[in-house]
């Protein structure tokens, strides 16, 4: 075991404090803020073990939290997993950023055991089961190294946000599986690095949702991102009718950045392609619309589902 600091340029004198308080952490520190993306990426390069475990600075762990994940690893058919994410200032509750698993409806809006939208469900053990999943958490997860640099590590267009689940997308196209090890419990902050309802945190997720969904999609690419275009505007009129006009310019921001990308990210998903390609992760994809399914019809958790 070893414990790697990635310092994106701190100036709050936390890499100071470490050093003096934890000599024999290793302190990887950048000139600049490559963000979470970034950051991780040039760390993984100073790290000696066959298991990666990427852990944000806002997560608490308890006592024997990876003997579990270390057990699930024996397994050579595992790729990557993730923890039980609870959240650190409910512990009953599971948090956001991963609960008990995560998944994807079939426009890409993801969504978790234990999580759908901003609902969050009380953990009373109906997720205990170690199953597969279609992403996990980039607050607390880990990934045999091998498979990281071969995958291509995170990509840093994202900056912040989905580019977990992109990697982990581009990773279940390899034929690899990812699964939560829900007998491994972390407590989740949350909102660390951007503040929830931030307009630069709305701004994250609408642009990388539709750079995260032409790289990967392998079916009605076009008509599917167009959908998921016209669903954005809809939520930007409600968010300007809620008197957040903010959000509202951050998404018409997110579409236009993402409009400058697409040549760039077409590129990629060209060379992606070249590669070879399995179908057997698309079960976990949910062939239905989550929209439709929380606010039409009600369904509240993963297990109305």
């Amino acid at each position: 075991m070893e414990i790697i600091i990635a310092d994106n340029a701190s100036s709050d004198g936390s890499a100071e404090w470490i050093k003096a308080n934890y000599p024999e952490i290793r302190i990887v520190t950048f000139n600049q803020n490559h963000s979470y993306a970034g950051g991780n990426n040039r760390a993984v390069k100073y790290a000696t073990g066959d298991i990666l475990l990427f852990l944000n600075n806002d997560v608490r762990t308890p006592p024997n939290w990876l003997s579990e994940l270390n057990v699930a690893f024996q397994d050579d058919g595992l790729s990557i997993a993730q923890p039980k994410i609870l959240s650190e200032v409910k512990s009953d509750y599971f948090e956001y950023a991963g609960a008990s698993g995560g998944f994807i409806d079939w426009l890409g809006y993801p969504f978790c055991r234990g999580r759908m939208f901003d609902t969050l469900e009380k953990d009373s053990g109906q997720y205990n089961d170690q199953a597969p999943i279609f992403w996990a958490t980039g607050a607390a997860f880990a990934i045999r190294k091998k498979l990281f640099i071969e995958a291509g590590g995170f990509d840093e267009d994202f900056e912040f946000h989905m580019e977990e689940i992109d990697l982990c997308w581009r990773c279940l196209k390899m034929g690899k599986s990812i699964a939560v090890v829900p007998k491994s419990e972390v407590f989740h902050l949350g909102g660390g690095s951007l503040p929830a309802n931030s307009p630069r945190k709305v701004f994250y997720n609408y642009r990388n949702s539709l750079i995260m969904l032409l790289k990967n999609l392998d079916r009605f690419v076009i008509s599917k991102i167009f959908f998921r275009l016209c669903l954005d505007g809809i939520s930007g009129v409600r968010l300007l009718f809620q008197g957040k006009p903010s959000e509202t310019l951050a998404i018409i921001r997110s579409h236009f950045a993402f409009y400058g990308m697409v040549s760039k990210t077409l590129v990629k998903r060209k060379d992606a392609e070249k590669g070879k390609s399995s179908d057997s992760y698309k079960s976990l994809i949910l062939n239905r619309l989550i929209l439709s399914e929380y606010f039409l019809k009600g369904k509240k958790t993963y297990s109305e589902l």
